[in-house]
């Protein structure tokens, strides 16, 4: 059953102790913010939180938008060759963007039925496009999409479903022969074997099976080693914030889903999105205003121990990419639930040798930035401003 409110699950919105208030405009509020935030001392999870943190405006960093078909954009995913930019939606399921002249310029859409897409994400190869919708995924042939003009159905390679509901990320193996989309609404992550569904058309055999999370898991990425996936879940129990993140063995996962879990960590209040280098683990922890670090290693031997430490950030942060080869993050403060502290915006955060995270400035964003995608080139970070209705592209160059 599809959910009323795209990306809000009910945990989300039961949970929401922001009391929504007219933002003030961003230039009464940024002149506050005078100094950088360093990452939080010693390895503790941060507490719950409205406050966002000081720190410069990065104004001169280059921006450019453009706007999404029917608006609300939720997930951005960018060709390996780094010319085009896929961007799924509520309205419209998937618009396509060329990149070819250094800024988003719309060159096609796909409408299909009252499909409503969520996360997505390319498989390695570039081939196929995957986009987390209703109870599965929708794969799409990305070089039918690059053609541009107005798609429908003949656009999809196959169609993924399961037995859940609230699809709202995805990831694919190394190899691309699996897919792993999580389900909001029902608390697990459903593993489909992608590469048969391709090969004959999705049948029920091809839902492997489902990876056991917690409440309203979310966000969900791949380790560099492709040994492991890492999802986020945003709470343990309708009463409590705090949230979790698992560490799924992956080769179990696309054998035995239900029995691939190797730790299960508290990831502070409502983490949300996740991403990962060779060394660490990187959760925006929505609820606490802050990002979160973990050691890979120690997520797999010492999970107890493998908290590095957090740093605060923006309000209530969701999307978080690593640019400049790892060596930055871009958050995406979304401020959904319209806290007056301060506007939506993009936290720019250095990361150190060791995990350690200090806070640089924020660049500008859309209202309500959500999932971000940096061009394979590394040039472009693509961000999805769904109150706005806009895809946003940041010059990764200017950036500190």
């Amino acid at each position: 059953m599809r959910r009323a409110f795209p990306g809000v699950s009910a945990f989300v919105l039961a949970m929401s102790f922001v009391v929504a208030t007219a933002n003030p405009s961003p230039a009464a509020l940024r002149p506050s913010r005078v100094a950088a935030a360093a990452a939080t001392a010693g390895p503790a999870l941060p507490a719950c939180s409205t406050a966002a943190a000081a720190a410069p405006d990065l104004s001169t960093v280059k921006t450019a938008f453009a706007p999404v078909p029917g608006g609300s954009p939720f997930g951005v995913a960018v060709s390996p060759d780094s010319r085009f930019a896929f961007v799924a939606s509520v309205a419209e399921p998937l618009s396509v963007y060329s990149l070819a002249l250094g800024g988003p310029a719309p060159v096609g859409t796909v409408s299909i039925g009252d499909a409503q897409t969520a996360g997505v994400t390319l498989t390695r190869d570039g081939r196929y496009l995957l986009a987390a919708d209703d109870t599965g995924a929708l794969v799409f042939r990305t070089s039918t999409l690059e053609k541009g003009g107005s798609l429908s159905f003949g656009a999809i390679a196959t169609t993924l479903r399961s037995g859940g509901s609230g699809a709202i990320e995805v990831a694919t193996s190394p190899d691309g022969h699996f897919a792993f989309v999580t389900l909001e609404d029902s608390q697990e992550m459903a593993v489909f074997n992608l590469r048969r569904a391709l090969a004959h058309g999705f049948g029920g055999s091809d839902l492997v099976g489902y990876v056991p999370l917690g409440l309203a898991p979310v966000g969900i990425a791949v380790s560099t080693s492709g040994r492991d996936l890492f999802v986020t879940s945003e709470g343990t129990t309708a009463s409590e914030t705090e949230g979790t993140l698992t560490t799924v063995n992956l080769a179990k996962a696309e054998r035995a889903p239900s029995h691939a879990v190797v730790s299960t960590v508290p990831a502070g209040c409502n983490p949300v999105r996740v991403v990962a280098t060779r060394s660490t683990v990187f959760v925006t922890s929505r609820a606490s205003d802050a990002v979160v670090a973990f050691s890979v290693a120690g997520l797999v031997s010492h999970p107890a121990h493998a908290l590095l430490g957090s740093v605060q950030v923006g309000e209530a942060p969701v999307g978080l990419a690593l640019v400049k080869h790892d060596t930055r993050l871009v958050v995406a403060d979304s401020n959904r639930f319209g806290a007056s502290v301060a506007p939506s915006d993009l936290a720019v955060v250095t990361v150190g040798s060791n995990g350690q995270m200090t806070l640089g400035g924020y660049v500008d964003a859309g209202a309500f930035p959500r999932d971000m995608a940096l061009s394979p080139n590394g040039k472009l970070l693509l961000v999805c401003n769904f109150d706005s209705g806009q895809l946003e592209a940041v010059q990764v160059a200017g950036l500190p």
